[in-house]
């Protein structure tokens, strides 16, 4: 009796802050990465993205853009990944070894304001899918219940941290429904200038960039977590830009009409009702994702808050913002994302990879007066170079 009492008990998740997650505690290795980054990339919110490379692309020019976007974004992405895996830190706090460890405070605060951004538009996404679904099947649209749902998800996945979402909910059951849902909208598809189309491919996989380390920080080893999380990400992400350019196409839709006109095209085909909703189920990780970061980036400003409290208090901030936001100006969004945030990870990747040889002291990172405490707590010569790429990209 104690024994099945103790399985059925509900565990608190862990909570490891800003601290390096111990080494006995990375349970996860590349097939769990695959399933994770695949999932996040598998998105709505990709296909929209894909949906603005036409009609200024042709459809090949177009696939080759987003070939090339993939590869070249995923890279990155994977990269800064090994960090977290080597460190167990999460990003933000990685980012104290290039700029400082105060240096990293101002990453963070650019960070929980578009994480909280990143979490509003999922929850509209989702929100204005599900409207059509519940106006065509219920006789109500249920916009703004439909937004307190998704936000309500989202929250309590966050709570419940990485290691419960990726091995208690995606492995066992949102990988494989999400796929047959991609494999079926691939099936009844029916089969900006070139290099701006390529700097929006991507911005999806640099969007993740702030994210990373927070969850490849439970990585057992680097080299496998970070082929797991290219694989799975570049795969998924890719397939999912081409489902939205090819769907608009046949749309012949606006992007921002883009999600209404897909499931008024999509509802009368056999179990396209279903593909629609298992879409929706298997979205709700995208919204996990940017709270939960939201929450970890602030513990990098104050290290003593726990990370459940603080995904309650982002969750309810991003469904209001959810409320209230609409997806003009999205693309313009993405790009502004790669401007700030692509020469952060630059300064990291050359700082961990070349200069320091893969070698952060890791208990260095969390000491004032430190190796990486440089003047005052800043790097100035890590921030000038950061700061001076925006600058340029604005001038």
């Amino acid at each position: 009796m104690a024994a099945i009492a103790e399985r059925l008990s509900v565990r608190a998740p862990e909570d490891w802050g800003v601290q390096p997650v111990p080494i006995e505690r990375r349970a996860l290795r590349a097939f769990d990465f695959a399933v994770l980054w695949g999932d996040l990339a598998v998105s709505l919110l990709v296909m929209v993205a894909g949906t603005l490379l036409v009609p200024g692309l042709g459809t090949q020019q177009a696939i080759l853009v987003i070939i090339i976007g993939t590869a070249l974004g995923t890279v990155l992405l994977a990269l800064a990944g090994m960090i977290g895996t080597n460190t167990g830190v999460p990003t933000m706090v990685a980012l104290r070894a290039p700029f400082g460890v105060r240096g990293s405070y101002l990453a963070s605060g650019l960070n929980i304001l578009q994480l909280v951004g990143w979490a509003a538009l999922e929850i509209i996404i989702m929100a204005q899918a599900a409207e059509a679904l519940s106006d065509e099947y219920l006789g109500f649209g249920g916009y703004y219940l439909w937004i307190a749902f998704f936000g309500v998800a989202g929250t309590l996945m966050a709570m419940g941290g990485p290691i419960l979402v990726v091995r208690e909910w995606l492995q066992k059951f949102g990988v494989w429904v999400v796929i047959g849902a991609s494999a079926w909208l691939t099936w009844h598809c029916g089969f900006p200038n070139f290099f701006q189309g390529i700097d929006l491919v991507i911005a999806l996989p640099v969007s993740w960039l702030p994210l990373v380390c927070d969850y490849n920080r439970f990585g057992r080893r680097a080299g496998s977590s970070a082929v797991g999380t290219y694989i799975g990400y570049a795969i998924a992400n890719a397939w999912f830009f081409a489902l939205g350019m090819l769907y608009v196409q046949a749309l012949q839709s606006d992007p921002g009409g883009f999600i209404n006109s897909l499931v008024t095209m999509l509802l009368p085909m056999a179990l396209g009702w279903l593909a629609l909703i298992v879409l929706l189920v298997g979205e709700t990780d995208e919204a996990f994702a940017n709270i939960y970061s939201t929450a970890v980036s602030i513990q990098n400003l104050a290290s003593k808050l726990k990370v459940w409290l603080l995904a309650l208090a982002v969750g309810i901030v991003a469904t209001v913002a959810a409320a209230n936001l609409d997806l003009i100006g999205y693309e313009t969004f993405l790009l502004l994302i790669g401007g700030v945030f692509v020469p952060v990870f630059g300064i990291l990747l050359a700082d961990y990879f070349v200069l320091r040889g893969r070698d952060y002291a890791v208990e260095e990172l969390y000491r004032q007066s430190g190796a990486y405490w440089y003047a005052a707590g800043l790097n100035p010569v890590a921030i000038t170079v950061w700061l001076c790429r925006p600058a340029a990209l604005a001038a």
